[in-house]
């Protein structure tokens, strides 16, 4: 007994010298490595923008993610709908962190050309394109994948690879969510490549990145007729358009300044032909903010005054069962940033900003990786005005600087070697 213990000891000590002994992966073999990886991501990138796929519609796209991550020896494990993840075991005792990227494309028909010059790949499914950047995303994460595969034996503890569905739409998140959770993750690192941000520049800044968003959707119900007699009908049309000036009136006046929260209105629907007066009409846009508290009583002032006008107007109104906040400001962890911007800086140097001109109104369901375990998410810079890039998101003439696709990807693998030390 005595020497099962001892020899038990002795196997513990080992164990505990052989982890003490790991050695950070030097900054010079991670460089090159990303140098390396360099024409296969913008290969992959090309690739993606080429054949882009709508939210929650992602099946090409998700199969030949499959396909690359098969060819390196990696399970994977599919979540309902098109989104899935990819785990790499390093065997080894640490961290399980998650590093993750979305898959899904615009309804937007896009221009052939950026800003300035015809665009190097153009999307050959008409009327969608990748005009936010997601393409890249999945291209710098099958980056990471490449070579973190390749430094498993340095590695310690288990990496998630999030390939996420319907970031657009919101339709793959909570699933994603709900299955990563028995994994325990540490952490989740992600990205997101924007437009206004120089090419080779990381925005990496504790605190709300992005913003907040809730939906605005109700129907104005009046009654419908022929419009040679409105006074035989109730028109659902002026009391809608009525509505609206009510409410810019009193966002101006009977909001806190101090907190911003912007209103965004981008439907008026109601009636189909000229002479018809409809039953209803429809008013649907978003808040975006920062303050929930603040955004909350910023719905409660939306009811109370569509009801009012409404009323005045003898209409009703039925606010939709989707009125409300949707997804709450993407939050940076303090103490994960502050080690995210210290690991990056050891390979680039001179490259991180953190000016607040940055932050982005933008909403993202990076957001509830947070029910997970801390979060960060880093921005790099697309904008390369020589090029021609710098299109807002979400814009058809937008387009990406492959040259800060290495960026990207050597912030998220630094961030890897660095975290599972």
């Amino acid at each position: 007994m005595i020497r099962k213990m001892i020899s038990g000891s002795v196997l513990l000590f080992v164990s505990f010298l052989s982890l003490s002994a790991q050695k950070p992966v030097k900054k010079e073999i991670l460089l090159d490595k990303v140098q390396a990886t360099d024409s296969y991501i913008r290969e992959v990138r090309g690739y993606l923008h080429e054949h882009p796929e709508l939210s929650g519609k992602e099946f090409e796209t998700a199969r030949f993610i499959q396909d690359e991550v098969t060819k390196w020896g990696l399970p994977v494990t599919k979540v309902r709908g098109t989104g899935f993840y990819v785990v790499l075991d390093t065997e080894k005792p640490g961290k399980t962190i998650g590093l993750r990227a979305d898959i899904d494309a615009l309804p937007i028909k896009e221009c052939p050309e950026n800003l300035k010059q015809p665009k190097k790949w153009i999307s050959k499914n008409e009327g969608v394109s990748h005009a936010c950047g997601h393409d890249g995303h999945v291209a710098i994460l099958l980056g990471a994948v490449k070579i973190l595969n390749e430094l498993k034996s340095q590695l310690r503890g288990k990496i998630v690879f999030i390939f996420e569905e319907g970031e657009e739409t919101g339709s793959g998140i909570d699933a994603m969510v709900e299955a990563l959770e028995p994994l325990q993750l540490d952490a989740v690192y992600g990205n997101h490549l924007k437009s206004n941000i120089p090419t080779g520049e990381l925005f990496i800044r504790e605190g709300a990145i992005m913003a907040g968003t809730g939906t605005v959707a109700f129907d104005v119900i009046g009654r419908g007729g022929h419009a040679s007699r409105p006074d035989l009908s109730i028109n659902p049309v002026f009391a809608a358009a009525n509505i609206l000036t009510g409410i810019s009136i009193a966002w101006n006046n009977q909001r806190d300044i101090t907190k911003t929260v912007t209103l965004g209105i981008t439907q008026i629907e109601g009636g189909e032909v000229s002479n018809v007066i409809p039953n209803s009409a429809f008013i649907g846009g978003t808040l975006r903010f920062f303050d929930k508290e603040e955004v909350e009583k910023c719905f409660v002032l939306f009811r109370k005054v569509s009801e009012n006008i409404a009323q005045a107007h003898n209409c009703s109104v039925k606010f939709h069962d989707n009125m409300g906040v949707y997804l709450t400001p993407v939050v940076n962890d303090t103490a994960l940033t502050r080690f995210t911007r210290n690991a990056i800086k050891e390979i680039y140097p001179g490259r991180i900003v953190s000016d607040e001109k940055y932050i982005w109104y933008a909403a993202e369901s990076f957001t509830k990786y947070s029910r997970l375990a801390p979060t960060v998410f880093v921005f790099p810079g697309v904008k390369n005005e020589a090029l021609g890039s710098g299109a807002e998101h979400h814009n058809d003439r937008f387009d990406l600087d492959e040259d800060a696709l290495q960026y990207a990807l050597g912030a998220m693998v630094q961030f890897a070697v660095s975290y599972l030390l």
